[in-house]
């Protein structure tokens, strides 16, 4: 196929400015997905532009300050002087090369997909797209998305009637689109965030191409797939296969109490196999925004193919109702000394959804204190990342956290989060009771602990 002077201007001049990290990047949405990229490209001394419309965030990072606990001010600061600056206002997107969009995907009180933010920005983008740009989507989100929900609004919404590029060419009329998702794992240091490899799928073959172009300036490798759908796949893929194994552990774990079984012995002596095996872990809930999340997702779209995915919804329904588990354990265990829920003081250790972060999203801590609180218990909590709760799209708790020098005070201490900071003996030794839903008492020999 011949390619038109037009398609070897525009798609090499935009090509060259990024191999040069002359092009301007746009990142929206500066949580905890796109502050961090912004970071790489900003360490590669590429010009780039947050966007976000908390003006909390953006005030912020323009006073040289950060809100994620693993990205530091001196980072941010580093940023700045490379160019970085953060703006709620959306029309200098008009000036950027490529623009990235890194925002929430949830689920509604239906356990359905919410596009909202995804809807949303893309109205956002639509008024100030012109022709040449690359956007690029990284939010998890079912197959067909890009392809079905964003490009038709950027197509219509547009003011210049840009298409977006499809098949083989490519005209002065049109942008570039990409799905590029997301792979941070938050409070991962064993793998450098380089050294994810990057999966891109383009509307056509240029997007692919430039898309690849802009991530393989950040990261060690991209790895192109045939369309935005199959990348979308990819990343659902990747969490529905760790959400399935969670609950098989978690669904073995039930079993092994009912069998004075060990599950972490278990899981440990599996683990010496040397090939077919990979441990997964049990614990009180899933959190954080994917694994929770995204199986819902496929689901949803299968359906539009006539489609259940039983095993998928299988392994929600066991992960969804591990905290009642939870609540089911701890009312055992404060039977056992003569005492009940209702009017019990509990302490919930840890409300990250894991260990060693600032993250509340999805986490079952949350979902666990507002059923021990419907049980009529009286909750604490202490987490060294969340000197207060408040409000969140599905909870309203109002919270500030609470000292560990009166653990004696509690009737149950409840572990849900196996922070590495807590002093797990004393913790042991001050309670009255402990229910520990992470191992993280492991070694520690006491009638006082309940695994659950």
């Amino acid at each position: 196929m011949s390619i038109s002077p037009v398609e070897k201007t525009s798609v090499n001049i935009l090509k060259e400015k990024i191999q040069q990290h002359r092009a301007r990047v746009g990142i929206i949405g500066l949580g905890y997905v796109g502050l961090p990229l912004a970071l790489l490209y900003s360490d590669q001394k590429f010009a780039v532009t947050g966007f976000d419309i908390d003006q909390r965030k953006v005030t912020t990072l323009t006073q040289g300050g950060s809100y994620i606990y693993r990205i530091t001010a001196e980072e941010i600061q580093a940023a700045k002087a490379q160019g970085f600056s953060a703006t709620s206002d959306y029309s200098q997107l008009s000036s950027m090369d490529a623009i990235i969009i890194c925002v929430p995907t949830p689920l509604d009180e239906y356990h359905e997909p919410d596009l909202s933010f995804i809807t949303g920005t893309t109205h956002s983008i639509a008024p100030h797209l012109r022709a040449g740009q690359l956007v690029v989507l990284e939010s998890t989100t079912y197959p067909g998305t890009t392809e079905e929900v964003m490009v038709p609004i950027l197509e219509k919404e547009n003011k210049h009637n840009l298409k977006a590029a499809r098949g083989g060419s490519f005209s002065d009329q049109e942008f570039f689109v990409a799905f590029s998702p997301e792979r941070e794992d938050p409070g991962n240091t064993t793998v450098a965030r380089r050294d994810i490899p990057k999966v891109i799928g383009g509307l056509n073959p240029q997007a692919s191409e430039l898309a690849s172009a802009l991530y393989g300036s950040i990261f060690n490798r991209t790895v192109p797939v045939s369309s935005p759908a199959a990348a979308e796949m990819t990343k659902l893929l990747e969490n529905i296969y760790r959400c399935v194994n969670i609950a098989l552990v978690n669904e073995l774990k039930l079993l092994c109490l009912r069998m004075g079984l060990d599950i972490w012995e278990v899981i440990h002596a599996a683990s010496t196999k040397p090939f077919g095996f990979h441990p997964f872990y049990p614990g009180p809930g899933l959190g954080g925004h994917c694994i929770p999340v995204d199986p819902f997702y496929l689901s949803w779209k299968a359906k539009e193919w006539d489609f259940r995915t039983r095993f998928i919804e299988l392994a929600g329904e066991i992960n969804t109702n591990m905290p009642y588990h939870v609540l089911a354990s701890v009312g055992g265990a404060l039977n056992r000394h003569k005492k009940a829920v209702n009017g019990a003081k509990v302490l919930v250790l840890g409300v990250a959804y894991k260990k060693d972060i600032d993250d509340l999203r999805e986490s079952p801590s949350l979902t666990i204190i507002e059923l021990l609180q419907k049980d009529g218990a009286q909750v604490s909590y202490h987490d060294p990342f969340f000197p207060f709760i408040g409000k969140g799209r599905k909870y309203d708790l109002q919270m500030k956290c609470a000292e560990l020098n009166n653990l004696g005070d509690y009737d149950c201490v409840v572990i849900v989060t196996d922070h590495s900071d807590y002093d797990y003996p004393r913790i042991v030794r001050e309670a009255q009771l402990v229910v520990d839903t992470r191992n993280a008492t492991q070694g520690i020999a006491s009638d006082k602990i309940v695994h659950c």
